[in-house]
């Protein structure tokens, strides 16, 4: 790559960074661990909720193929713990990216 692409490449990243930064910081209180933790929990308890179904199914099944009621609550589930999980890498990547402001840990 020539210098060219590398200083632009380089002031995108700044520029990205940010934009990005003027526009989730406001909207998003200094974070802490404590403060993650309910969020934390939320995709644990999504996770639980979509094993638990599943091997609720697999129980239940009997050598017999799932019906479209149990399948579509595992489908629901799956979303629900899908949407979730990709919620808390959004904002891990926020955080790593330097988008929030954190709190300095306590512990």
């Amino acid at each position: 790559m020539n210098q060219d692409i590398n200083r632009l490449l380089m002031e995108l990243e700044r520029t990205i960074r940010a934009v990005n930064r003027e526009a989730i910081n406001p909207v998003i209180p200094e974070l802490s661990i404590d403060g993650l933790a309910p969020v934390l929990r939320l995709v644990a308890d999504a996770r639980a909720r979509y094993l638990r179904a599943l091997v609720d199914l697999g129980s239940s099944a009997k050598q017999q193929p799932p019906t479209e009621a149990q399948l579509d609550e595992i489908a629901k589930r799956r979303r629900e713990y899908d949407e979730l999980v990709s919620g808390a890498k959004a904002l891990e990547v926020a955080i790593q990216r330097g988008y929030l402001d954190i709190l300095p840990s306590r512990r």
